[in-house]
Formats: structure tokens, sequence, C-alpha cells
């Protein structure tokens, strides 16, 4: 069971970046650990809601993406964030909503972060693998995007 480890440890490693590391950098600091841990996370990033817009916060991968600025309900990112539901997608080739980034991707999953229900921000992450995510991812990155500290963070990041 290598594979529930390794989202118990993520989680552990989460917990313990929250309560350690200094404010300015923890985003960043959650951002490099999940980028770090999973080999099948290609690329990952914080999308933060700003006037009706997502705004790219902290990210990790081989290059930066042009979609810095996304508006809600436009591509998955957005359609996301309009729903406030989380959207697997196994093959962003067969998605008319995908806004390509970089050729290698072919999944991703988006997780919005919720206070009170309303979407203030998102997990994006990328994978150059195609069926690259999974229940289990959703259920791991959903639970990190509930942590009431976490959202607090979101709350005052400065986008």
């Amino acid at each position: 069971m290598k594979i529930d480890y390794l989202y118990k440890d993520g989680e552990q490693k989460f917990l313990k970046i929250l309560n350690k590391s200094k404010k300015s950098n923890i985003l960043q600091d959650v951002v490099n650990l999940l980028y770090k841990m999973f080999e099948k996370y290609s690329w990952v990033g914080i999308y933060i809601v700003k006037d009706n817009n997502l705004i790219l916060g902290p990210w990790k991968g081989r290059q930066a993406t042009d979609h810095n600025k996304i508006p809600i309900g436009k591509g998955i990112c957005g359609f996301a964030a309009k729903t406030g539901k989380t959207e697997l997608i196994n093959n962003v080739n067969t998605d008319k909503r995908y806004l390509a980034c970089f050729i290698s991707t072919k999944s991703e999953i988006v997780v919005p972060i919720k206070r009170n229900d309303i979407v203030i921000g998102e997990i994006d992450i990328d994978s150059d693998k195609k069926d690259g995510f999974n229940q289990k991812d959703s259920v791991f990155l959903e639970s990190l995007a509930a942590n009431r500290t976490f959202i607090k963070l979101i709350d005052d990041y400065e986008a």
C-alpha cells in the first residue's frame, strides 16, 4: 500500500508546513511539497479569486504558465471556480474547456478552496500522464483545501 502511505505522508507534511513555516512562505512551501512528493504532478499552482478572476499565486513546475489571470467560468480552472466542485480531467485533449498551458500536459485536477461555500481560490495540478489522477488524489487535495489554516492563508494572500 505504498500509494496510500504517500497520501498520508503528504497530509502529515502539509500540516507540519502549516505549523512551522514562516507565514510569507507557507503557500509556496505547500506547492513545493506537492510537486516534490508526487512524481506524477508535473505542475502545481494555487490560484486566488480576485475581481471575478483567478490570479496565479505560488506555483512550481518546469516552466511558468501564460495563464496568470483566468476569468471565472473560463477553462477547467474557471469552471471549477464557478461551480465550486473538483474537476478531474484524465485526458485534457478531450475536454473543450481546457486552456492549453503545456504541450506535455495530459491530465489535470482542479480543487476549489472555499470559505463558507464561497470559492476563494483553488489548487491546480497538471500531469504529463494520461489518467494521471484518481479518487485518492481528489480526496487528498480536497482535505488540504478544507483545512482552516490553509483557507485563512488563502484569504490573507495578496494576489
